[in-house]
């Protein structure tokens, strides 16, 4: 349908050609005009660019204002450990400085078998984000205490976890020595 439209068009164009109005019809339009509408000229209202320059400006001033005071609002407000329990706040110093120590012997397999120190660390990212997600709602939470519990229990699992695969490397690095050790004998 819309062929025979464009070839309608096509073979009829001087017939809309002729359709034009007349040069001179704004001319009669405007005569017949009451006179104040035709002695009003319009001006085109035009800005300087001093001006466009200050609007620009104030507009960044006030875009970054409000930018900074939602990146202020933003900030986690550190919530003092020991103040809600003590106990807690040494056992979860002593067992993130575990985990860290734990993790730097883990990646020790990552030049030897990266695919096992992918996998390994998976697992541990998994339960990295759960603690940071309960340290990040521990400010909020009304019962603190029962936040920080599952966050120490979070790095005990994380301890028994790191235990279990640096365990499992030994034990795949004794296999691979006693495999080496009978092909040479």
């Amino acid at each position: 349908m819309s062929k025979r439209l464009e070839d309608f068009i096509i073979n009829n164009k001087e017939h809309f050609d002729e359709l034009e109005p007349r040069a001179d019809l704004w001319s009669k339009i405007e005569a017949e005009l009451p006179q104040h509408f035709r002695d009003e000229k319009r001006e085109d209202k035009t800005f300087s660019l001093g001006f466009v320059l200050r609007v620009a400006a104030l507009i960044t001033l006030v875009m970054g204002t409000c930018f900074i005071t939602y990146l202020a609002k933003q900030k986690p407000t550190a919530v003092n450990l020991a103040a809600i329990n003590p106990e807690y706040a040494k056992q979860q110093v002593r067992y993130t400085s575990l985990i860290a120590s734990q993790r730097t012997e883990l990646k020790s397999i990552a030049k030897t078998d990266p695919e096992l120190y992918k996998e390994f660390t998976g697992e541990l990212a998994k339960m990295d984000s759960t603690y940071k997600k309960l340290n990040k709602d521990l400010a909020t939470s009304p019962n603190q205490e029962a936040v920080l519990r599952a966050m120490i229990r979070n790095l005990q699992v994380q301890t028994e976890v790191l235990n279990q695969q640096l365990n499992v490397i030994e034990q795949f690095n004794e296999f691979k020595n006693q495999k080496n050790e009978s092909k040479n004998i």
